[in-house]
């Protein structure tokens, strides 16, 4: 309900401001461009999705063979003890703890085309034990809200942005990006934790929080000592391999047990196409919507506002340009990207709004193209408080930001 709700106000608000800017401020185009921007956007979604046709298909064939193999057996027993406390409505051992975790590694490691068919796999796992078809469950909840505040361990395309933009060190936004989009995944769990009534003070969580603060250390040992120009190469060959290292294992794994891997393969990859054509619907809504609000400025008011506000109550006002990138980011990563770069042309790659964007841009996930995407998959119509859960994390990230930005480079 609350998605009906946002997308009517998406429509509704965006229609008051035209007939404002028409009739008062004599904007003549304003209509022209929200239905040129409509058009556009519903092109877009429809290219995005068929777009997804042939990651998916790779994916969901070389999961098949993981199944079949055993693998993904495997990988759920290994995170049954953490996950069986975030989950515990999913049965012991079942095949979505492995695709989510194996979800969440590719995110960990800036692998977006591996994470999107992992997610949607464990999705559809999910949805198989979901007693209310058309609903979200509690773990579908969960999982949909880790996904968009899921950790990255380095933001390899960020980085490679500053670096092409002349940055004196590109990876300075390593370390508060990591903190501040690590706070948004335990916002989220812990938020999710309270509507679901779970307690997630238990020694598996505990020992996982720890693990992953060791990995994190390890991670900015090894980092800090490379040159600015090889860290995202080399970060992205890192998580290259780990993911190739994971679909030769499923081969090798099925080969052992004498399993025909191609015909396991191609059994898996014929869902790709039904998944990709599913979500079309879902997506062209969403960002048809998303363009109609920020055609007509809505956004940029916004910001205006915001900025404004913290003035008269005698605040440092300097994050307030970055502010575009932390509202649109929950909406369209393409076009969050756009504004950070045009940030970083305005004011500077090593300005403070510079890197405050560039942080943003690393810690905020696509909130809105997500749950559009995964419960679209599988035609969740009512999300109940997913979205919510899912802003507040997004909201915890940016304020933690804005916050580590001012600490780091104020």
């Amino acid at each position: 309900m609350a998605l009906n709700y946002v997308w009517l106000g998406f429509f509704l608000i965006a229609f008051v401001v035209a007939v404002f800017k028409s009739i008062v401020l004599h904007d003549t185009s304003v209509f022209g461009d929200i239905m040129n921007g409509m058009f556009a956007s519903a092109k877009t979604g429809a290219e995005i999705s068929l777009g997804l046709v042939g990651i998916m298909t790779l994916w969901l064939g070389i999961m098949r063979i993981g199944e079949v193999a055993g693998m993904i057996n495997r990988f759920s027993r290994f995170v049954n003890p953490f996950f069986s406390k975030l989950f515990p409505d999913v049965p012991k051992g079942h095949p979505a703890m492995g695709s989510m975790m194996m979800n969440f590694s590719a995110t960990m490691l800036g692998l977006d085309n591996a994470a999107t068919p992992l997610g949607l796999k464990a999705m559809k796992e999910l949805q198989e034990i979901n007693p209310k078809p058309e609903e979200a469950s509690n773990p579908q909840i969960m999982f949909l809200v880790l996904n968009t505040a899921g950790v990255v361990l380095i933001p390899t395309s960020v980085i490679a942005i500053r670096l092409a933009a002349g940055a004196a060190n590109p990876a300075d936004i390593f370390i508060p990006t990591l903190i501040s989009t690590f706070i948004a995944f335990i916002i989220g769990m812990f938020t999710v934790a309270a509507y679901q009534r779970i307690n997630l003070f238990k020694l598996p969580v505990l020992v996982f929080l720890a693990t992953f603060a060791a990995v994190v250390a390890g991670l900015w040992f090894w980092v800090k000592h490379l040159p600015a120009d090889e860290i995202g190469p080399k970060t992205a060959s890192l998580g290259g391999a780990v993911i190739f290292v994971i679909i030769i294992a499923f081969l090798v794994a099925g080969m052992i047990k004498k399993i025909n891997v191609y015909d396991a393969f191609i059994e898996g990859a014929k869902e790709g196409f039904q998944v990709a054509v599913r979500i079309i619907p879902y997506l062209v809504g969403m960002l048809v919507a998303i363009s109609v609000f920020r055609t007509t400025g809505c956004l940029d008011y916004v910001v205006n506002a915001i900025g404004y506000f913290f003035a008269w109550l005698g605040f440092n006002t300097d994050f307030v340009p970055a502010l575009p990138v932390a509202f649109m980011k929950p909406l369209s990563g393409g076009g969050a990207r756009a504004l950070m770069v045009d940030i970083l042309k305005t004011h500077g790659v090593d300005s403070f709004v510079g890197k405050l964007a560039s942080v943003i841009q690393g810690t905020t996930e696509t909130t809105f193209y997500v749950l559009a995407v995964y419960f679209g998959s599988v035609n969740i119509k009512h999300t109940r408080y997913a979205l919510a859960a899912g802003l507040i994390a997004d909201f915890c990230g940016m304020i933690c930001a804005i916050f580590l930005c001012y600490l780091f480079f104020h």
